[in-house]
């Protein structure tokens, strides 16, 4: 960590970026940053090393801003996102794998690969990663959507939910969509997945056709949810998930 690099920042849940750069995060040595502690190789930027660490507080720099994870796609587009979510993610792992959930003790990172490694038990503990699926269900042109209650007012999104242990990403898709609005599945068809940092997702999504029931929504889960035509749409979730580009594609005929 001598040569410059590029350094993702954290402090109390914001990353430090810096205007009229690009990328926008700041660049140079250890040392220019108070010597970070425990900071995280996660990969290269515009050809340079990158480095992510926790720090109490920022350093004093130009034109510097504190930003949330998110507000990094509209500043700097998906590739740094990406990034920075992944910064996130390996910090939120290393400091959530201090001890050893087996026995208490204190861990260290293992050589070479993101492991936290247990000196007195040998337990690993590896980054999480949580795959949950995402359904767009399709009757025609009509699209079901729904709203959960953590939603942005008036914000309409497909359906998704976390896979449980044993299942597949099919069945997963099947019984989500039955448990959330009390809809039946048919010709389920792989979209795309994305990487979602909050905290730990893997979105994988798929389009299906209608194939019977009544939109019953859990009260639980969804608040409202109904069928959708394109000229008569809700507000859409941002364009930075893949939920909106899953609708956007419906939209446009895919």
């Amino acid at each position: 960590m001598n040569l410059a690099s590029y350094w993702i920042l954290r402090c109390e849940h914001r990353l430090l970026t810096i205007g009229g750069g690009d990328p926008i995060f700041p660049a140079g040595q250890a040392k220019d940053f108070g010597h970070p502690t425990k900071a995280l190789h996660i990969g290269e930027l515009n050809g340079l090393p990158c480095y992510a660490a926790d720090v109490t507080q920022f350093p004093k720099l130009a034109e510097s801003e504190a930003v949330p994870l998110r507000a990094i796609f509209s500043l700097a587009g998906q590739e740094v996102f990406a990034l920075a979510g992944r910064a996130t993610q390996l910090l939120d792992w290393q400091a959530n794998h201090r001890f050893c959930g087996k026995c208490g003790t204190p861990t260290a990172m293992k050589a070479g690969e993101f492991a936290m490694a247990c000196p007195a038990c040998g337990l690993l503990a590896y980054p999480r990663i949580s795959p949950a699926v995402m359904v767009l269900v399709r009757d025609g042109d009509k699209l079901l959507l729904g709203r959960s209650p953590h939603f942005k007012p008036g914000v309409f999104s497909a359906l998704a939910g976390f896979l449980e242990p044993g299942e597949t990403l099919e069945e997963c898709a099947i019984r989500e969509v039955r448990e959330e609005v009390g809809v039946e599945i048919a010709n389920l068809r792989y979209f795309r997945c994305q990487p979602w940092p909050f905290p730990n997702s893997l979105m994988v999504a798929f389009f299906a056709d209608y194939a019977g029931g009544t939109i019953t929504p859990d009260p639980s889960e969804i608040e409202e949810a109904g069928w959708f035509t394109p000229d008569a749409l809700p507000i859409l979730p941002e364009p930075i998930s893949i939920s909106r580009q899953l609708i956007d594609a419906a939209l446009q005929g895919d």
